[in-house]
């Protein structure tokens, strides 16, 4: 089995109960109440209203310093102080998958400064992104975020930093799903 593998269930019941869920881009997720995230094992038996899953993988565009770097002050997932998350998933369009490896590192980095825009919103903001794409999910990327309350509008700030970017002009679906810690 893949401990890599994580399922995000939408549904009746989860320890993180949903506040808002729009799209952004694109068509909408079901509306339901909670989710529950973890690896298959664990929520096995449990379908809920939707369910995503993606895997941990290798990461794609950072190079050597800039992976030392997030690496550095990335805080861990689970702090007891960050009740507050949010689940992004989003698919990039065929255009984007078209390009070459290098012209997809330039976008992200050298034009939308991704990384950097990541780092200057650590620790407050923890991040762990899993694949779907190959997986042949509905959506490329689940982007996990957990801060603390106060750390909302830094939150905020982070996802319009990295909205207004010409990487994001590739994003033909996205969904912005809240939640709180029951």
């Amino acid at each position: 089995m893949n401990s890599r593998l994580i399922h995000f269930i939408g549904g009746a019941a989860g320890p993180w109960q949903i506040s808002s869920m729009r799209a952004v881009a694109g068509e909408p997720l079901m509306p339901t109440s909670h989710l529950q995230l973890g690896p298959p094992a664990a929520l096995a038996g449990n379908s809920g209203t939707w369910q995503l899953t993606g895997v941990m993988s290798n990461v794609r565009y950072a190079e050597k310093a800039e992976r030392a770097a997030l690496a550095s002050v990335q805080a861990p997932l689970g702090r007891a102080e960050a009740t507050c998350a949010a689940l992004i998933p989003l698919r990039k369009s065929e255009a984007w998958w078209a390009l070459a490896q290098d012209e997809r590192r330039a976008l992200f980095e050298q034009q939308s400064h991704h990384t950097q825009t990541r780092l200057a919103y650590l620790p407050a903001v923890a991040r762990q992104l899993y694949h779907s794409r190959d997986l042949g999910e509905p959506f490329d990327f689940l982007t996990w975020f957990e801060y603390a309350p106060a750390d909302e509008a830094r939150f905020e700030e982070l996802l319009t930093r990295l909205r207004s970017t010409p990487e994001w002009q590739y994003v033909d679906r996205e969904i912005d799903i809240r939640l709180v810690r029951c």
